[in-house]
């Protein structure tokens, strides 16, 4: 069900444990060969996907396109919110539904700058609103849900998410071919290791000149579809998890 399509009569009328979904991506830069709006349409594929395959039982609220990107300001159209503003609208977003009454919350990611944003947000939600033992409040990104394209077709060479790589250049390829530009020219950019274990702060300077990191030109619209169809079966998984929660266990 998209909210964005009802009315407020349909909307009072859901029960209360229909889980709500509220995906965030964001608007920056993907190299030279990828639009800013990459994750917003990546997230809203797999957004599409699932909502075909759950049906009436899950609640989706319009993608929300504006991340927390600071780490891609140095380059031109990436458009940003700060990390303590970001949780605030997160915060507000979900506070929102509440207020409805609904009691199944999901912010479903397409972005790695929002991963820590998103966990504080549902952290610091929680503990306000810790004496209500009916809520579930869950953070999650779609590509970190446990599936393995590169196992699933083990010409994906890519393991895991990097940026403007080939998992994301191969999901555009797959919906928007016309989006993706002079892939020919682009030269693959190391992951790298940093200091890990250790997190090392970064700017996207720091590892990228060109603004992508991975090997786009391993892209395919053939791996676009694996690596797409296999993130939106983990999606639904979760929220099947969600759905069979019994409102007061631990584990879901």
């Amino acid at each position: 069900m998209q909210l964005a399509e009802m009315t407020w009569p349909m909307v009072d009328a859901l029960p209360r444990t229909t889980p709500v979904v509220i995906p965030i991506a964001a608007l920056e830069q993907h190299g030279h060969h990828m639009p800013v709006f990459t994750d917003s349409l990546l997230l809203g594929e797999v957004v599409k996907r699932v909502s075909e395959t759950m049906g009436d039982r899950v609640l989706w609220l319009p993608l929300t396109w504006l991340g927390n990107s600071h780490h891609h300001i140095d380059f031109p159209g990436t458009v940003s919110a700060s990390p303590r503003l970001y949780m605030d609208m997160l915060i507000d977003l979900m506070e929102n539904m509440i207020h409805h009454g609904f009691q199944r919350i999901i912010l479903l990611n397409g972005h790695g700058g929002n991963i820590v944003p998103a966990q504080q947000a549902t952290f610091e939600l929680r503990q306000k609103l810790r004496d209500r033992n009916d809520l579930l409040l869950l953070s999650t990104t779609y590509w970190t849900l446990g599936g393995e394209p590169n196992k699933k077709d083990t010409s994906i060479k890519q393991t895991r998410m990097g940026h403007a790589c080939e998992w994301e250049t191969s999901g555009m390829l797959r919906i928007r071919p016309e989006l993706v530009r002079n892939l020919e020219s682009v030269k693959p950019v190391e992951f790298g290791v940093g200091f890990e274990p250790a997190h090392r702060a970064w700017t996207t300077k720091d590892r990228s000149a060109p603004g992508h990191i991975g090997d786009p030109q391993e892209a395919s619209a053939e791996k676009g579809e694996v690596i797409l169809s296999t993130f939106a079966a983990d999606v639904v998984g979760l929220l099947d998890r969600v759905i069979a929660w019994d409102g007061k266990s631990w584990d879901g």
